[in-house]
């Protein structure tokens, strides 16, 4: 009788032990089913899940309707305007004069007073409007070719009417095509008569890109720049201390006085745009204002990260951050620059999809043709706003 007692409950005991690891099992499962539903939770870290999230929100909201005639910028020009909805008045032209040039478009031919203080960025600037000027209407505008924009928001009693070709949302200026799409562009000793023609620039570009497609460029970030903003001391600092995650370093610019200036270190040789190519990872960063290079980088079929969102152009409103490029902040650190690095190392084809679709964005809809366009619809929208009737002065140059 014990005997068969000691054998019931071993029995029951054994049973016992074998639904508790039954129960286990099934935990086990389905804990593995809501793991492959949701592998944020676990598999990645925090800083990951946070770009996926990132990525998949600005993809969920991004909406593009083409760009027929230029159409994706209008809303630009619309907005630029709208300060001076009310008019555009002699008396706003006069005051706005000290801070440009003034050009008058009378019965289809262009006039300019005969000082510019760039004459290479003018002429880059009339490329375009000698082109154009037969069909536009008759008009007076005043054309900033400083850096800096000049219709600050805070220091004048009213907006004043000055095209620039960059600025920031505290200031009123009218953003224009930088003359750099034809001519006047920075000048380095690889560009000695600076940094132009777009069109020519488009072509070799998407040659070097060509010649080295993702899979053959390096896996190393890349940046070449002279040192006009502080904001590009991490990324030169980072690449002195993980040299195989990035390679930055300063070159010498006009201002260039010794090795402080260049962060302690000898200025670096320049490299030209169509060598950028050579890399996945390209880091942009403004200058005095907008960066020339921004546009170029897209056309190596890279990776773009763009630090800081303050300076515009008047096509970047179309370039949408985790869709188009990675955004940065102006202010990231090492740290923050690296772990951007890491993840998109690790994700190497959701990087490459980003880079192709900001590569297909410049190549299809930043031509010399919507150049052109661009400031057909602004010089026609600009002109309706005069409130006065344009007039030639005595001592402009006639350009056509």
């Amino acid at each position: 009788m014990f005997t068969q007692l000691s054998h019931k409950l071993l029995f029951n005991s054994a049973l016992f032990v074998c639904m508790i690891l039954i129960i286990l099992q099934i935990i086990q499962i389905r804990a593995h089913g809501e793991h492959m539903k949701k592998p944020s939770t676990s598999i990645y870290s925090e800083k990951s899940n946070r770009i996926f999230s990132e990525i998949d929100k600005a993809m969920k909201n991004y909406r593009f309707d083409g760009c027929s005639n230029c159409s994706c910028y209008h809303s630009v020009i619309s907005q630029d305007l709208e300060p001076f909805k009310k008019g555009v008045t002699k008396e706003m032209l006069d005051e706005a004069n000290p801070r440009g040039t003034r050009y008058v478009i009378s019965d289809g031919k262009l006039y300019r007073e005969n000082s510019c203080l760039f004459p290479a960025r003018c002429q880059g600037v009339e490329h375009f409007l000698l082109e154009l000027v037969s069909e536009l209407p008759n008009s007076e505008f005043i054309l900033n070719t400083r850096d800096w924009p000049q219709s600050a928001v805070y220091q004048h009693t009213r907006p004043l009417p000055i095209f620039s070709f960059s600025k920031t949302h505290d200031f009123h200026d009218i953003m224009y095509p930088t003359w750099g799409f034809w001519e006047g562009g920075p000048a380095i000793k690889l560009y000695p008569r600076g940094l132009g023609r777009w069109d020519l620039l488009r072509k070799s570009l998407k040659a070097a890109a060509n010649k080295t497609p993702w899979e053959k460029k390096s896996s190393t970030a890349f940046f070449r720049g002279s040192r006009t903003s502080g904001e590009r001391d991490e990324i030169v600092l980072l690449s002195r201390e993980v040299p195989e995650l990035v390679d930055a370093a300063y070159t010498k610019n006009q201002a260039w006085k010794s090795e402080a200036d260049t962060l302690g270190r000898a200025p670096a040789e320049e490299v030209s745009l169509e060598n950028h190519c050579k890399y996945k990872y390209l880091f942009n960063f403004r200058g005095v204002a907008a960066s020339f290079r921004f546009k170029h980088l897209f056309l190596c079929g890279s990776l773009v990260f763009h630090v800081g969102d303050e300076w515009l152009e008047f096509f970047y409103s179309n370039l949408k951050p985790w869709v188009h490029y990675i955004p940065v902040k102006k202010d990231a650190n090492r740290k923050e620059i690296a772990e951007l690095l890491s993840f998109f190392k690790e994700h190497d084809s959701l990087a490459r999809e980003i880079a192709e679709r900001g590569k297909t964005f410049i190549d299809k809809h930043l031509r010399l043709k919507e150049v052109k366009c661009y400031w057909r619809k602004l010089l026609k929208d600009y002109s309706s706003l005069l409130k006065f009737k344009p007039q030639m002065k005595s001592d402009m140059m006639k350009l056509s």
